[in-house]
């Protein structure tokens, strides 16, 4: 996540049989310089659906506002949450409203409904569903990792070290990631529940990652 119109971030989501998975690095950048060292990447937006951002932070952080508000409407209106594909569409709509003066941002929306779902969108409102997505500059390094190692049939916790050495090798390459990984678990049972920063380390540890 950048100050200027550059992507400048890592975000990665994964599906798996029964989980959604995502996860973010910390580190907030302006061109060369390291603007914070703990920005919040990874947001919950309702029970059972979670938001990553990159790009220009006031777009971003106005845009998780607006996602959060409107989920929590439409459950209070309709007492259950609103299914993924209906909010990354929402999302898709505001982008697309604003396409000439766009929000400079690129998202990841994930969550669980009667499945679970990734959805990739765009500054201009594009939204492409797939069974993982990276955004970011360090995007390239983490679709190595998933290009190689990833499958449906993937144990949860094996989701977790995969998506955790997919940000991690980002952040060995890519200037402008960097900093405590993030990691979020949304299942049909639990909802969204974040890993303690202490599980994070001690499984980068346990895989011999250079944090």
């Amino acid at each position: 996540m950048e100050g200027n119109l550059r992507t400048g971030t890592t975000t990665v989501g994964i599906t798996l049989k029964d989980s959604v998975i995502m996860a973010t690095e910390r580190r907030v950048t302006m061109d060369h310089f390291i603007a914070h060292k703990d920005g919040k990447k990874l947001h919950r937006i309702d029970a059972y659906a979670a938001m990553t951002i990159a790009g220009l932070v006031g777009d971003a952080q106005v845009l998780v506002r607006y996602m959060t508000a409107e989920l929590q409407l439409f459950r209070l209106q309709k007492k259950v949450s609103m299914p993924t594909e209906a909010a990354a569409t929402l999302l898709s709509n505001i982008l697309n409203q604003s396409k000439y003066y766009p929000y400079m941002v690129q998202i990841l929306i994930g969550g669980y409904d009667t499945a679970p779902h990734i959805f990739s969108v765009d500054a201009a409102g594009g939204a492409v569903e797939d069974v993982y997505a990276s955004t970011g500059s360090g995007s390239p390094f983490v679709y190595g990792v998933l290009e190689n190692s990833y499958t449906r049939d993937l144990k949860l916790d094996e989701g977790i070290d995969l998506v955790i050495r997919g940000i991690s090798a980002a952040k060995q390459r890519d200037s402008a990631s960097g900093g405590m990984i993030d990691v979020a678990v949304i299942t049909q049972k639990n909802g969204y529940v974040p890993l303690p920063e202490q599980e994070v380390l001690e499984r980068i540890k346990t895989m011999k990652l250079k944090f």
